[in-house]
């Protein structure tokens, strides 16, 4: 929800004006150690926290994460405008590389979400993400660095890439640069 609001400029009630309900977890892109808040008519509210206790939920003490919830809120907007521009930045420089193996459609990334295509039979999407997941001795020999990137085989064809809070534009250069070297190793 708050990605969406941070890509389109706008506010999250707009988006979820006609919502009966909305969920909003505070450790996804907020950075909140743990924490959601639920939303939505009365009944729906107390029946869903009757459920909880039913169930056995509960947390005492929780002042400390509602206060990072508070804190993640307040600089949201930054925060995610941050992890959107750091998700274009590695996927427009992906896509002037011109891989023969990975593609990118700029036009589909909106948000901190890339999706990377992969062309071809070999590597599949899982064996590309272990290889950007691991780090050699001839990567480190080549490139001076030894750099670990944790992608998601997402389909037959494509990895998933996400960026958050703790990824920096730094990392974000070193994760297109191993995505680079592997693929140029695959190649060989």
């Amino acid at each position: 929800l708050m990605n969406a609001a941070v890509a389109q400029g706008v506010e999250p009630a707009q988006i979820t004006q006609h919502c009966d309900s909305v969920s909003l977890c505070f450790s996804k892109g907020l950075g909140a150690p743990a924490g959601a808040v639920l939303a939505g008519h009365r009944e729906f509210i107390a029946e869903s926290w009757r459920m909880r206790k039913l169930l056995g939920g509960g947390m005492r003490q929780a002042g400390v994460l509602a206060a990072a919830a508070h804190l993640g809120l307040q600089h949201a907007e930054a925060t995610l405008r941050r992890d959107h521009d750091n998700a274009r930045r590695f996927a427009e420089g992906i896509h002037v590389l011109d891989l023969p193996l990975c593609s990118i459609n700029l036009a589909a990334v909106e948000t901190n979400i890339v999706m990377v295509n992969v062309q071809g039979a070999w590597p599949s999407p899982a064996e590309l993400c272990d290889r950007l997941r691991a780090v050699s001795e001839e990567e480190v020999a080549e490139t001076g660095q030894a750099v670990s990137v944790l992608l998601l085989p997402w389909s037959a064809h494509t990895v998933r890439a996400v960026w958050h809070r703790d990824i920096s534009a730094h990392d974000t250069e070193l994760a297109r640069r191993k995505l680079e070297f592997v693929v140029r190793k695959c190649q060989d």
